[in-house]
C-alpha cells in the first residue's frame, strides 16, 4: 500500500456540465445583437450550438459525472475510451484549464500538457521563443530552459525552421515543438492526448521511446490514445471511460481486454464467446486481430501488416474468408479471398482453423484504415461482419521541410528507372 504522499493527482466526484447552445455574451454588441434578432422573430446569431438529439437549446449536457481515481508518483495512467467518452474534458480539467462544476481535483507538481495542436503557443513569436515562454510559465529559470534548449530543438526535427514564427507552422510542426517542450522541461507530471498521432512515424518512435523514459525516471504520465498496443507497451494501469463515467479502472490488461470486447470500431483484436459468436450456417467467427508484422508498437509504412482470423468451418463444403479494407471515409481500399492464395482451402475439414493474411509493406496511405470480414460458399456471400478492427498507419520518415499528408488511399513504393 502506497503512502499517502506518493499521490499526486486526485479526482474526487468529479463532473463537468455545459448547457447547450449558452453562450457566455460578455460584451454589449452580442447582447445587442441577440436582442435585435428576437425582435425580428429571427434566431439568436451568438448561440454556437443547435440542438443535439434528445436534448434542447439550454438544456443541461453532462460531458463528465462522477469521475475518481487517484494517480501515483511515477505511475504511468493510460485513459481509453470511444470518441464524446469524455477522455480530452477530463485531460482539460486536470491541466487546470477548465474547472469542474461539481468534485475536487488535487494535484502537487508541475504539470505539463500536451491537449492539441499548438496548445500554450503564441503564434507571432518565434519556435525559440515559445519554448522560452512555455518554461517561464512552468515556472523554470532561463538558465534551465539554456540547457535543455539543443535537446528540445533537435527532438523536434524542425530546426531550419526554429527563428520562424508559429503561426507559419505547419499542423505536425507545432506537435513536434509541443510535445519535444513538454517532455524535455521536466514536469513532475506529464499529460499527452492523442495529438501523436500527427507525427510521422519516426516521430512517434521517439515520442514512445520519450515517454517510457519519463515514466522509468520517476515522472508520471497520463497517456489518452486509441492504439490498444501503445497503452499495453506505456501504461501500468488504465482508465476506461464511456458516456462521462468511469466504466471500468485497472490493471492495463484487463481493461483494454474488456474495452476491446466491448468496442470492436476502435480495438485492433476482437475475441466472440460461445454465445455471440457472428457467422451462419457454414461459419462462425472466433477472433480477429491485426497487428504489426515485426511485433512493434505502431503500423509503419514501412513495415507488413497481418491479420489473424480464427474461425469455425462448420459445413464440409469448400468455405472461404474475404476481407475489405476500408478507409476514414468509408471508401473500399482493398478487398481479398483466402482462395486466391490457399488451394487447399477447398480441402480443410469442419473443425477451428486459424489464418493469418498478410498486407505487405509500403502499400496504405497514412491514416484510420478498417477492416470487415466475411466467409463466401457456394459461390455467394455467405455473411458479412462489418468494422470488425481497426487500426492508424502513421506517416513514414520524410525528408526536408514539408511534412503535409500525400493524397491518395494507396502509398506504394514503386520502381522508378531514368534513361
Amino acid at each position: 500500500m502506497s503512502a499517502p504522499n506518493d499521490i499526486v493527482m486526485r479526482a474526487e466526484g468529479v463532473g463537468k456540465r455545459y448547457r447547450l447552445g449558452v453562450t457566455d455574451r460578455r460584451q454589449f454588441i452580442d447582447e445587442f445583437k441577440a436582442f435585435t434578432y428576437k425582435l425580428r422573430g429571427k434566431a439568436d446569431p451568438t448561440r454556437s450550438l443547435d440542438a443535439m438529439g434528445s436534448q434542447r437549446i439550454g438544456e443541461d449536457f453532462w460531458a463528465l459525472r462522477d469521475v475518481s481515481f487517484e494517480v501515483r508518483h511515477g505511475e504511468v495512467l493510460g485513459i481509453i475510451g470511444r470518441n464524446g467518452a469524455g477522455k480530452s474534458t477530463l485531460l482539460k480539467l486536470l491541466s487546470r484549464i477548465t474547472q469542474p462544476t461539481e468534485g475536487v481535483i488535487s494535484m502537487r507538481g508541475k504539470v505539463s500538457s500536451l491537449l492539441e495542436v499548438g496548445t500554450g503557443f503564441h503564434p507571432e513569436l518565434s519556435g525559440r521563443d515559445n519554448i522560452y515562454l512555455n518554461g517561464a510559465i512552468l515556472g523554470m529559470r532561463k538558465t534551465e530552459v539554456d540547457a535543455k534548449l539543443n535537446d528540445i530543438i533537435s527532438f523536434s526535427g524542425i530546426e531550419h525552421h526554429i527563428d520562424t514564427p508559429v503561426k507559419r507552422y505547419s499542423s505536425g510542426m507545432r506537435v513536434r515543438l509541443g510535445f519535444a517542450v513538454a517532455a524535455h522541461l521536466e514536469p513532475e507530471v506529464l499529460i499527452v492526448d492523442e495529438v501523436l498521432s500527427v507525427g510521422d512515424a519516426d516521430f512517434q518512435r521517439k515520442s514512445m521511446g520519450k515517454m517510457k523514459d519519463s515514466a522509468n525516471s520517476g515522472r508520471t504520465v497520463l497517456f489518452v490514445s486509441h492504439n490498444m498496443t501503445a497503452m499495453r507497451s506505456l501504461c501500468s494501469r488504465v482508465i476506461w471511460l464511456e458516456n462521462g463515467r468511469v466504466r471500468m479502472q485497472g490493471p492495463t490488461e484487463e481493461v483494454v481486454a474488456a474495452y476491446l470486447g466491448n468496442n470492436s470500431s476502435s480495438a485492433t483484436e476482437k475475441t466472440w464467446g460461445e454465445e455471440d459468436a457472428p457467422g451462419s450456417e457454414v461459419g462462425r467467427l472466433r477472433h480477429v486481430r491485426v497487428a504489426p508484422a515485426s511485433g512493434g508498437e505502431l503500423f509503419l509504412w514501412e513495415d507488413a501488416i497481418d491479420v489473424e482470423i480464427t474461425f469455425e468451418k462448420l459445413v464440409d463444403e469448400p468455405v472461404y474468408l474475404v476481407i475489405w479494407v476500408y478507409n476514414s471515409d468509408n471508401m473500399e481500399i482493398v478487398n481479398t479471398n483466402i482462395r486466391e492464395s490457399l488451394s487447399e482451402a477447398d480441402t480443410l475439414i469442419s473443425g477451428t482453423h486459424v489464418a493469418v493474411c498478410q498486407f505487405p509493406s509500403h502499400l496504405f496511405n497514412s491514416g484510420d484504415l478498417i477492416l470487415s470480414i466475411g466467409m463466401a460458399h457456394n459461390g455467394r456471400m455467405s455473411f458479412k461482419l462489418d468494422n470488425v478492427v481497426s487500426f492508424t498507419v502513421v506517416e513514414p520518415p520524410r525528408t526536408g521541410t514539408w511534412h503535409g499528408r500525400r493524397q491518395g488511399m494507396l502509398q506504394l513504393q514503386l520502381p522508378w528507372k531514368v534513361r
